[in-house]
């Protein structure tokens, strides 16, 4: 962990636990490279002008985020934003973690009524989310599904999510996180944006989720079995795959 490019020391560390006001980005990294790196310091910079009425300097955040890894080829990796105390620049903090991949099965999501606050960020702080996906996995589950009125499907817990209908992949209109991987995927796809509610599932070809860790197909939503198509899942696979990695 690193505050402002120094290793982060216990007064900081604990003056970010004592407040969750504050954003982040996730990316996994490989030989140094990462996708979407122009994305992720996009949503750094627009999240901190939102939380923070101020700019952040990205490339200030991309020289921390470098010298963190400090040859590190490949990881997983957090920018956390904050602004502590009654400093006028917000601090950049970042976590470098072993490098993680996608689930080796296909997920099952419990519905939940519950939607994130200010969802279109990245934010810290993230109770509900925690709560809901442990509760799935309590009851067998691998993550949860977040619904609005009328069964609205948002996102899961840690992931968006996306519907094949047979011919285009539909990514629900509601309220929910652009998330980096699945901005990369929307024009690589056949793809359109439209509500899409619970009732809505068992008429869907197939499903599958996406974040900064990668794809994964959708077995079932609570007592709907959906299945797994090989050919879409490659499809979306080799979509992903020609993302170009980008030097950090």
């Amino acid at each position: 962990m690193q505050v402002d490019g120094r290793p982060a020391t216990a007064e900081q560390l604990a003056a970010l636990l004592l407040s969750n006001y504050g954003h982040f980005t996730a990316l996994q990294v490989r030989a140094g490279r990462t996708r979407g790196l122009a994305l992720h310091l996009d949503r750094l910079d627009g999240a901190t002008r939102e939380l923070f009425d101020t700019a952040l300097d990205t490339e200030r955040a991309r020289d921390h985020l470098r010298h963190a890894l400090a040859g590190t080829a490949d990881a997983a990796v957090r920018v956390i934003v904050v602004r502590p105390g009654d400093r006028a620049e917000p601090s950049v903090l970042v976590v470098v973690r072993p490098p993680m991949s996608p689930p080796p099965t296909a997920q099952r999501l419990m519905s939940v009524p519950y939607l994130r606050p200010a969802a279109h960020l990245k934010h810290l702080g993230g109770f509900g989310q925690s709560y809901h996906g442990a509760r799935a996995r309590r009851r067998g589950f691998d993550d949860a599904l977040l619904t609005g009125p009328d069964g609205l499907i948002a996102e899961a817990a840690i992931a968006n999510v996306a519907f094949f209908d047979g011919t285009a992949v539909i990514w629900p209109d509601a309220p929910c996180l652009g998330g980096i991987t699945m901005r990369l995927l929307e024009p690589r796809l056949p793809s359109r944006r439209a509500p899409v509610h619970l009732a809505d599932v068992p008429s869907f070809a197939a499903a599958f989720v996406a974040n900064s860790i990668g794809v994964a197909p959708v077995a079932r939503v609570d007592d709907v079995d959906l299945p797994v198509d090989v050919d879409l899942m490659k499809t979306v696979a080799d979509a992903y795959d020609a993302v170009p990695w980008d030097p950090i």
